[in-house]
C-alpha cells in the first residue's frame, strides 16, 4: 500500500510543510555566507576570494557527503534521521556565531553543513515513497520550494543583517531555525519511514546508466553555472554597481520573488508537461541572461537582465529531482543523494572557478564562465530528454 493512502490529508500536509520548512532553513544556512561576505570578510579581515573558500569547502564536504551518508543512513527511521539532522545543524551554526577567527570558522562550517547532505535528499526520498505517482512530482518538488523560499526571505534578509547588525547574527538566527525545523519534523513525520535499503548492486545499476548519470551532470553543471557568479553577488553589487546594503537586499529578494514564483509555476505543471522539457526550457533561459549579461549598466539594467535566470533557477533544482524520481522511483534515495551531491559539487566548482575569474579578471567577467556551464548544462539536457523518449517508447513497445 501507497503509504499516502494510509495518512489523512491534513497529517500528509504537515508532513510537506515541515519538509518545505527544514529545506528553508537548510537553504538559509548554505546561501547565508554569500550575504554576508562583505561583512564577514571586514570582520575576519580575509579577502573575498578567501570568504569564496567557505562556499567552496562546505559545498565539497555536501556533495562527497550525501552519498556517502545516505548508505550509512539506510536502515534509520526518517522521522529520526531528518529530526536529528537538524539539531546537528543548530549547533554547527551556533559555534559559527562564536568563532573567533577563519581558522576556526571553516572547518566548524564543514562539519555542520553535513546535515545539509542529508536532509536536503533525504526528504524528497521521503516524499518519493509516501506519495502516489500521480503526485510524486508535484510532492517532491514542493518540498524542494524550501530553497526558493530561503532566496527570497533568507538571502535578502542574510545581506541586510549582514550589513546592518554582523554576520555573527544571522549565523545565531539560522541556529535557532533549525531548532524550530527539528521539532516540526519529528512533529509531523509518521514513524517507520525506511525507504528500501540499496544494495551495492542498486548503485552500481546507477552509475552505469548514461541516461541517468547524464541527469545528475546536468544537475552539476548548472549549479557551476549559477555560482560562478552567485557565490560572489553581494561584493559584486556593492564593487561594480555601487549598491547600498538595501539595494543589495532588494536584488536579493527580486531574486528569490522570482524564483519562488517559478517554482510555484512549475510545481502546478511538472506532472503535466514533465519535468525533462521543464528542465531544458529553463536551463535555456539562465543561458539567456547570462548571455546578455553585459547589457546590464545599471541597478535597473542588471534586474531585468537576470529576470529569466531568477524565474529558472531554483525552479531547475525542483525539476531535476522530480525528473531522477520519475526516472527510476526504486533508486530515489540514491538518486536524490546523487543530485544534492551534484548541486553541491556544482557550487565548489563555480565558487571556486569565480574565484580565480575574480582574482585574474574582475567581476565583470564572471557571467562568462557562468555561460559556458550553463550551455554544457542546457546540451546534456536535451541528449537526456531525447534518450528517455527512445527508452520510453522501447519499453511501451515491449509491453505490446
Amino acid at each position: 500500500m501507497e503509504l499516502e493512502r494510509a495518512l489523512p490529508r491534513k497529517a500528509m500536509s504537515r508532513a510537506l510543510w515541515a519538509l518545505l520548512f527544514g529545506n528553508f532553513i537548510i537553504g538559509c544556512g548554505v546561501m547565508a555566507i554569500g550575504g554576508v561576505l562583505n561583512d564577514l570578510t571586514r570582520d575576519l579581515n580575509i579577502t573575498v576570494s578567501k570568504g569564496g573558500e567557505l562556499i567552496a569547502i562546505g559545498a565539497v564536504m555536501m556533495g562527497v557527503g550525501a552519498p556517502l551518508l545516505a548508505g550509512a543512513v539506510t536502515k534509520v527511521d526518517r522521522r529520526r534521521l531528518l529530526s536529528w539532522a537538524m539539531v546537528w545543524y543548530a549547533l554547527g551554526f551556533a559555534l559559527c556565531a562564536v568563532a573567533p577567527s577563519y581558522e576556526w570558522l571553516w572547518p566548524i562550517r564543514a562539519l555542520t553543513v553535513l546535515s545539509a547532505a542529508v536532509f536536503t535528499p533525504q526528504a524528497a526520498a521521503v516524499m518519493g515513497f509516501m506519495s502516489t505517482p500521480a503526485h510524486r512530482g508535484r510532492h517532491i518538488t514542493f518540498v524542494f520550494m524550501g530553497w526558493s523560499v530561503a532566496s527570497v526571505a533568507g538571502m535578502p534578509l542574510a545581506a541586510w543583517i549582514g550589513e546592518r547588525v554582523g554576520w555573527r547574527v544571522v549565523m545565531m538566527i539560522v541556529a535557532v531555525g533549525a531548532l524550530a525545523a527539528a521539532w516540526m519534523v519529528h512533529r509531523a513525520l509518521p514513524k517507520g519511514i525506511r525507504p528500501p535499503a540499496l544494495s551495492w548492486r542498486a548503485w552500481r545499476k546507477v552509475f552505469k546508466s548514461p541516461l541517468l548519470m547524464a541527469v545528475v551532470l546536468v544537475t552539476a553543471t548548472q549549479s557551476a553555472g549559477q555560482f560562478t557568479v552567485l557565490a560572489y553577488a553581494a561584493p559584486y553589487y556593492k564593487y561594480d554597481f555601487g549598491a547600498s546594503p538595501e539595494q543589495i537586499s532588494l536584488l536579493f529578494a527580486w531574486f528569490g520573488g522570482l524564483a519562488l514564483a517559478g517554482n510555484l509555476v512549475l510545481n502546478r505543471t511538472v506532472d503535466r508537461i514533465g519535468a525533462a522539457p521543464a528542465v531544458t526550457l529553463t536551463l535555456g533561459m539562465m543561458a539567456l541572461s547570462l548571455l546578455i549579461w553585459p547589457l546590464a549598466t545599471t541597478l535597473v539594467g542588471l534586474a531585468l537582465v537576470m529576470l529569466p535566470w531568477a524565474l529558472s533557477g531554483f525552479a531547475t533544482n525542483s525539476g531535476q529531482q522530480a525528473r531522477l524520481g520519475g526516472l527510476s522511483p526504486r533508486l530515489a534515495p540514491a538518486l536524490m543523494a546523487l543530485n544534492t551531491s551534484a548541486i553541491y559539487l556544482g557550487h565548489a566548482v563555480g565558487a571556486a572557478g569565480g574565484g580565480w575569474v575574480l582574482t585574474h579578471q574582475g567581476y565583470s567577467q564572471l557571467h562568462w564562465l557562468g555561460l559556458a556551464w550553463m550551455l554544457v548544462a542546457w546540451a546534456l539536457s536535451a541528449w537526456a530528454q531525447r534518450a528517455q523518449r527512445r527508452r520510453d517508447a522501447a519499453r511501451f513497445q515491449s509491453a505490446d
